[in-house]
């Protein structure tokens, strides 16, 4: 009995690392990913940072938030809709493959494609700003956390029904952009109203953010349990949502 799970799970490792290499081969350079995933989190950063009399070292949280958010989810929402545009997505659903393969296969490549971009602007914080986190383990938990739950957001995004490259790209962005104004990116949670700060709550980023201030040796706003246990409870929450619209999509074919 032993060895048929071992099997069984040995088996079904396989297939979704099939679904993410798949995943990194086809849409990690695709212009999508690299206009929103990287260009568009730098310059956003660099509309904000210019000419503000802030130490630079202080906004490298800020410009690592946003590439998280970003990177992470920008390679989810292009799947579904470029493999429905291209005539593909139907043959990945009669294959031997559940939606959780799919799902964990879109999720991996997004996290992996995510961790990769974040070690540029993180490599500059140190570099040129000398911006070190003064606690490098709980910043690594923290990156990982936030680069899962972003990557859930990500299929999440990618399950809805979207034939067009562009429209999924534009929903993802009316989901994400919002996310950057009312999560402390540019500004601490400490500094903004408490109406602000109520909003906040509701967005994962706010989490993201209020651990990594706290790494680089800021002050928290919320317990950093209670920011951990947020972010797991979304990704658990973005994976149930981009599970159901699969299984939904699935049934029809």
């Amino acid at each position: 009995m032993l060895k048929e799970m071992l099997r069984r799970t040995l088996l079904a490792l396989r297939r979704t690392l099939a679904v993410a290499k798949k995943n990194a081969r086809i849409y990690y350079f695709k212009p999508p990913v690299l206009i929103f995933g990287v260009l568009f989190p730098f310059f956003l950063f660099l509309a904000f940072s210019i000419g503000r009399a802030i130490n630079p070292a202080e906004l490298v949280p800020s410009l690592l938030g946003m590439t998280i958010l970003f990177t992470a989810s920008s390679v989810g929402p292009l799947i579904t809709p470029w493999e429905r545009q291209a005539g593909t997505y139907e043959r990945l659903l009669t294959i031997p493959l559940s939606s959780w393969h799919i799902v964990w296969g879109d999720v991996g490549s997004s996290f992996v494609y995510g961790l990769i971009i974040l070690l540029l602007p993180l490599s500059l914080g140190i570099w040129f700003f000398q911006a070190t986190p003064l606690y490098p383990g709980a910043f690594i938990m923290i990156v990982f956390l936030s680069i899962i739950c972003f990557s859930a957001l990500g299929a999440a995004l990618a399950a809805l029904p979207a034939s067009q490259v562009s429209n999924a790209m534009m929903f993802a962005n009316l989901v994400r952009l919002p996310m950057v104004f009312v999560s402390g990116v540019f500004v601490p949670l400490t500094d903004i109203p408490r109406w602000g700060r109520v909003v906040a709550s509701i967005s994962p980023l706010s989490y993201t953010m209020d651990l990594l201030r706290w790494s680089f040796g800021e002050a928290a706003y919320f317990s950093k349990l209670t920011s951990c246990l947020i972010l797991t409870g979304y990704s658990l929450l973005f994976l149930f949502l981009a599970y159901i619209s699969h299984r939904q999509v699935k049934r029809i074919f």
